[in-house]
């Protein structure tokens, strides 16, 4: 064997070995349960992310801001990596992209006895909706002619989602089908909340490369995306979001 291949083997050796593991400075939102709990550094978001970064020796370093200011502070380069671009296209700024840690599914959802059918957005005529700061701007094609009837409402404290449709207080309720399930969980659990069941309603589908987490350096993109696929395998994936959500 010649020097040069020796050389190749070596230095592949030291890029996949823990000696290569690094700190790994990671961009969240600051508070977005189950999925950040920046007062604990846990969530299921975290939890992921920390778990994959680690799987090759990696260390995950969170810092917390506010949602518009994650691709500031990202394109900055104060941070090695985001948990998301919040929809601004990166990959021209250099930025690389992983394989999605965690899944956003935005459904509208109802009390399962008022029986209401939601499939366009004429559906929601005289119905109150209820829904997660900044919806509005994201689905205009479905919430504008609500803002119009003043029936919309946006509220930053999504566990008031799961209380006031309980009571009927409004009709609708938008939110990602995870986020509101954690809060009625969590309302159960410490209030005595008794939920009526509910039913959601699919209205935009589910695109899991709308949201993923965007890195500076390829060596640690490809060692998270190697530990995302190793939590998957061995069902430690799972295991997160279940502890969260059951």
């Amino acid at each position: 064997m010649n020097i040069s291949k020796i050389l190749i083997i070596v230095l592949l050796w030291i890029s996949a070995s823990p000696l290569f593991a690094a700190e790994v400075t990671v961009a969240f939102g600051e508070k977005i349960p189950p999925f950040c709990f920046p007062a604990t550094d846990s969530g299921i978001e975290l939890e992921v992310i920390g778990e994959a970064l680690a799987h090759r020796g990696h260390v995950l370093k969170p810092e917390y801001y506010p949602f518009a200011r994650i691709p500031v502070t990202f394109l900055a380069r104060t941070v090695d990596a985001a948990m998301s671009d919040l929809g601004q296209d990166m990959e021209s700024e250099g930025a690389l992209y992983g394989d999605p840690a965690v899944f956003y599914d935005n459904v509208f959802i109802t009390l399962k006895e008022r029986n209401f059918t939601i499939e366009k957005p004429e559906d929601l005529q005289g119905l109150s909706v209820i829904a997660f700061q900044g919806a509005a701007k994201r689905y205009p094609q479905w919430l504008q002619s609500v803002q119009d009837s003043n029936l919309y409402f946006e509220q930053n404290n999504q566990s008031l989602q799961a209380l006031t449709l309980n009571r009927q207080h409004y009709d609708v309720v938008l939110s990602d089908r995870n986020i509101f399930k954690y809060f009625t969980l969590h309302l159960q659990r410490e209030k005595g909340f008794n939920p009526k069941p509910v039913e959601e309603h699919h209205f935009v589908e589910l695109n899991p490369m709308d949201y993923r987490p965007v890195f500076w350096d390829e060596h640690i993109r490809d060692d998270f995306n190697a530990g995302l696929k190793h939590l998957k395998e061995t069902g430690r994936y799972q295991e997160i979001y279940d502890k969260y959500l059951k």
